[in-house]
């Protein structure tokens, strides 16, 4: 591991504890949630994670001269829409997965209709923490508007919704980054469009974190489907393969893995060039582009 890496490394762990801290705190519930409800939340939500999404919400406040207290019910936040996502995507209706973060999935531990009630509840706490926790109230307003819209159907939903239909239908490259810049990406970036806005941050900023955004989403994405072509299952915690026997489309399939590793590498560079105007405030997010390239789950 390289120097900034280890520091990177060393950072983020940090910025982890400090996060799954205030989700515990979130996650504890008043006595009208029933107690397999609650359980089943507190699994998802609290299962070991990269935080990665929360992590670009605190690194976009801190490169835009905004602090993490600020930052962190949005960070939360975030990271509960993630956790619905994933609950829902595991679904035998969906993606089919039965492992999830080295973990059985909530349906295969709590059962489908559990399941999908953990989803949905996490996916209304989202905006709660955001509501009440997030000021002044107008910039809590600004949040819930732009968490929804990249969860919604256009965005997160859409995307998913094209990729279960992706592989049926063929399609090529333009196809694959839309549902990617949608699936995966719109996530990514509003966690960094958070960030500013909790830092009051004015355009030029917003810009640049936008611009690292949309090249470091397509780059995970691309990781993504390369450690499922040639990850340790031990580390990836989750099935490997999966995608080629379902015949989904992806980087790997359509490029070939030492294309999509060019592909993956040429995006993190661009993502860490649009941090430039931002300074040593985004030495952190620069580092974090790299560990995304790097990354074995």
């Amino acid at each position: 591991m390289t120097a900034d890496l280890a520091w990177f490394d060393q950072r983020a762990s940090k910025l982890r504890a400090c996060v799954d801290a205030a989700l515990t705190t979130y996650a504890t519930f008043a006595s009208g949630c029933p107690a397999h409800l609650a359980e089943a939340i507190r699994y998802s939500l609290l299962a070991p994670g990269k935080r990665l999404r929360p992590m670009l919400v605190l690194l976009g406040a801190e490169a835009c001269g905004g602090t993490f207290e600020a930052a962190l019910p949005a960070a939360c936040a975030v990271e509960m829409v993630h956790a619905y996502s994933l609950i829902h995507d595991d679904l035998p209706a969906m993606d089919d997965d039965d492992l999830r973060r080295g973990l059985p999935t909530c349906h295969k531990q709590f059962g489908e209709a559990t399941a999908i009630l953990a989803g949905d509840a996490l996916l209304a706490l989202a905006f709660e923490v955001l509501a009440k926790g997030v000021r002044p109230a107008e910039t809590a307003a600004a949040c819930c508007a732009a968490l929804a819209e990249a969860a919604g159907a256009c965005q997160l939903v859409g995307g998913q919704a094209d990729d279960l239909v992706a592989g049926r239908d063929g399609g090529g490259l333009d196809l694959l980054e839309s549902i990617h810049r949608r699936k995966t990406g719109a996530m990514l970036l509003v966690s960094l469009r958070l960030g500013a806005m909790t830092a009051a941050a004015d355009a030029a900023r917003t810009v640049a974190l936008e611009r690292y955004g949309h090249a470091l989403g397509l780059a995970f994405q691309i990781t993504d489907d390369l450690l499922d072509v040639r990850g340790n299952a031990s580390e990836v915690g989750k099935r490997l393969g999966k995608d080629q026997r379902q015949g989904k489309l992806t980087f790997p399939g359509l490029l070939g893995v030492d294309e999509s590793v060019r592909r993956a590498a040429a995006l993190v560079e661009e993502a860490r060039d649009a941090l430039k105007p931002l300074g040593a405030q985004a030495a952190s997010l620069a580092a974090l582009a790299r560990y995304v390239l790097q990354r074995n789950r």
